[in-house]
């Protein structure tokens, strides 16, 4: 099998179990949400299918599309003899396609990308505030406050656009967009699951100290302390 085909063929894997992680931290309802992942060395990338059930998701029910989002296939022969079918013609990508298209056009360093409307981070965006850094655990994995993008419809890059331009200048790989929800993006599909994972985690704690009280602000530096050490040092 060519070096192409074993790619595709890791991603659509690795993008369809991913999706089990949006069920499992409660970030997803029905049939909202996806996960994409760039195909590395080619202008492709794998996202889920419209509409289709997460029970019903398999690896071959991953669509994949050129980075404007248009479906691609084919079919080529494996090393042992067999036809290899790669892509699926048969499904429609996410409506959000698009939005993730333009990310990787616009983010060469952006290897996945995912979108939920988890409940609480989705609360903030729909006041179109961004959340602030009060805790150290934002300070590690955001790098300071959780920015609001601004508000967009589906249908074209709109998305897409407000989301690059929101994280071109900031270390968060998340981005609130306004009355709508969180996008995450990171080096790979796991890393921008992970970053939904912890956006809605820290918008749902934010949320209830405020119910206590007003938040502490954390001073600027140490923000810029914790997050290098927890991007550089952690875990190494």
């Amino acid at each position: 099998m060519s070096a192409l085909l074993e790619t595709i063929a890791r991603i659509r894997r690795e993008v369809c179990e991913l999706h089990a992680e949006l069920t499992r931290y409660d970030l997803v309802v029905w049939t909202a949400g996806n996960v994409s992942g760039r195909i590395p060395g080619y202008d492709l990338m794998v996202i889920k299918p419209s509409g289709v059930s997460y029970d019903d998701l398999t690896p071959e029910t991953m669509v994949v599309t050129d980075l404007y989002g248009t479906p691609v296939s084919g079919t080529s022969t494996g090393g042992n003899g067999t036809i290899v079918e790669w892509g699926n013609p048969a499904l429609t990508p996410s409506s959000d396609t698009a939005a993730h298209a333009y990310v990787y056009r616009n983010m060469p360093d952006v290897g996945g990308v995912v979108h939920t409307h988890s409940t609480y981070a989705t609360a903030w965006a729909a006041r179109g505030e961004e959340i602030p850094c009060v805790l150290t655990m934002m300070g590690d994995e955001f790098g300071g406050p959780i920015p609001v993008g601004p508000f967009a419809l589906i249908g074209d890059d709109s998305i897409g656009q407000g989301i690059v331009e929101t994280l071109k200048n900031s270390n968060s790989p998340a981005v609130l967009m306004q009355n709508h929800g969180p996008f995450t993006i990171g080096k790979d599909a796991r890393s921008a699951v992970k970053a939904a994972v912890m956006c809605e985690e820290v918008a749902r704690t934010v949320h209830v100290s405020r119910q206590l009280g007003e938040p502490l602000a954390i001073d600027p530096a140490q923000i810029e302390s914790l997050y290098d050490r927890y991007q550089n040092v952690y875990g190494r």
